[in-house]
């Protein structure tokens, strides 16, 4: 793809004045006219209190809104803004379209590019791509066309669509538009999801004839491309060159993503040499940086890397997160080191709120794996204890676990006590699950109960070939009639396969 970015007189700067707050003159007042916009904030939060109490009950913002103002109330868009975002914090996307939709209708001078690009992010979210070009077509100004453009690319980009994200990039830059590297990022992101990293350098370059600024995300995705294309070398280069623009502050992810690219090479030492560099820049403001570290450090074997940076993250003044002891965990049963990630999940245990199942999973999982199924027994049992419920994986772990160690009436009971919870989550036990329980009725020659696991089967649309299969063989060495078997495969929808009528069932 060749695309350029149009050469503009456009003075960008000439807009910040219509993003500023203005204050429109009051309208005469009737009892039978709605009162003026006015850019107070009402004390009170009444309209923010109505919003909020009935968007689930299927009410209209918009009506919501018009009642307000024709009982005499005031209405800022500073307010509006802020009900738009606690309405996105609760999922409510709808309601927070509507009232950007109403602010764009009632007063579009006081809209800013910010309202229009979440404006655009919610047509998205709530309409699709199609709404959401519409719309962008239905724009005229500059900054808004400007603010509404990086949404409708990043849909693209989430799609996978190369084809339509090229086409728009060049319409963007016919308008004059692609002014920062946001956009260019964009695609930099989509050829690197998609694998076409041969395009990311060429990108690059446009940026640079065109003296758009390249920031630290541009730099990793270019040093990554380089990387999978021409090797370390290569991706060095980049470094070196990003080392001296003085536009960027090298921060602990491009190290990581430089780590990455040694370790993808076999250069372990200098992977971790990176990696250790990385951690001299991480700020202790959030947790985030000090776990992807640790992901990367586990996946160079390397426990002391992992030791190191976790006794780090405990420096951040927030709490550790449920998400953030699963990370550890499952880095530390990788690293095969049990005792010391049962001492990391005692102390998680001490000061969890709510006991998060999903957690004691990865412990779980680990027991089972070493083969510790007395141990995995307790902690599951101790999990029920402290109120922890069972999970599609939890399920998944105690079935394997006791099929492996051939104990197959607590397997057989653990996946009937699974398949009864389906009504609280979606879970379907793999296949290989549900042959190995009816390879064993059919070694134990237990028809019986055979039949009746594949009633259970059945009633949640899990019967497979293999569990007929299974049967048949059964009931063929009882010299009895397959008939209602086939009838009931025939009922599933499943068909013979060649074995199957090639054994003349």
């Amino acid at each position: 793809m060749v695309f350029k970015v149009a050469a503009t007189g456009l003075n960008f700067s000439r807009f910040q004045s219509s993003w500023t707050w203005r204050f429109v003159l009051y309208r005469l007042c009737s009892t039978n006219k709605a009162p003026p916009f006015n850019g107070s904030y009402r004390g009170g939060g009444g309209m923010e209190k109505r919003i909020l109490k009935v968007v689930s009950s299927g009410v209209k913002t918009k009506s919501v809104l018009e009642n307000w103002v024709d009982e005499g109330g005031r209405v800022s868009m500073n307010e509006l803004r802020v009900i738009t975002r606690k309405l996105i914090k609760r999922r409510r996307f709808g309601p927070a379209l509507e009232i950007l939709n109403w602010m764009e209708t009632q007063h579009s001078s006081q809209m800013t590019p910010y309202d229009y690009a979440r404006r655009q992010e919610l047509t998205v979210k709530e309409h699709g791509t199609i709404e959401a070009e519409r719309y962008f077509e239905s724009l005229t100004s500059t900054f808004s066309l400007k603010a509404a453009s990086l949404p409708l690319l990043r849909c693209y980009v989430e799609e996978r669509s190369t084809e339509k994200a090229e086409a728009f990039m060049l319409k963007i830059n016919k308008l004059g538009l692609a002014l920062s590297p946001h956009s260019f990022n964009e695609m930099l992101k989509l050829y690197k999801a998609t694998s076409q990293y041969q395009k990311i350098p060429s990108v690059i370059l446009l940026m640079k004839q065109n003296r758009i600024t390249l920031n630290i995300l541009s730099y990793n995705l270019w040093m990554d491309a380089c990387g999978e294309l021409s090797g370390v070398e290569s991706a060095e280069m980049v470094y070196k060159e990003m080392l001296s623009d003085q536009n960027v502050e090298v921060g602990w992810s491009s190290l990581s993503t430089l780590a990455n690219i040694y370790k993808k090479a076999g250069l372990t030492d200098k992977a971790i040499l990176a990696l250790k560099t990385a951690e001299k820049k991480i700020s202790n403001s959030n947790h985030y940086p000090y776990f992807f570290l640790i992901t990367q450090y586990t996946s160079l074997n390397n426990k002391d890397g992992v030791y190191r940076v976790w006794k780090a993250s405990k420096a951040v003044n927030s709490p550790l997160t449920c998400a953030n002891y699963m990370c550890i965990l499952s880095s530390l049963v990788k690293l095969g080191d049990m005792r010391e990630a049962e001492r990391i999940f005692v102390e998680w245990e001490s000061q969890c709120r709510t006991y998060d199942i999903r957690v004691s999973n990865i412990l779980l999982g680990g027991y089972m794996r070493n083969g510790s199924v007395g141990k995995a027994e307790s902690l599951h049992f101790r999990t029920l204890e402290k109120g922890g419920c069972p999970n599609s994986k939890t399920w998944e772990i105690l079935v394997e676990g006791w099929l492996r160690s051939q104990q197959m009436d607590k397997a057989i009971d653990a996946l009937k006590n699974g398949l009864a919870a389906l009504k609280d989550y979606e879970w379907r036990p793999s296949p290989s699950i549900a042959v190995a329980i009816s390879e064993y009725f059919k070694e134990t020659k237990n028809f019986e109960k055979a039949i009746e696991f594949l009633a259970t089967l059945r009633h949640f649309g899990l019967a497979y070939l293999q569990v007929y299969k299974s049967l048949l063989r059964m009931q063929t060495s009882r010299e009895e009639s397959p008939l209602y078997i086939l009838e009931m495969m025939q009922n599933d929808g499943i068909d013979m396969d060649d074995e199957m009528m090639q054994n003349d069932f």
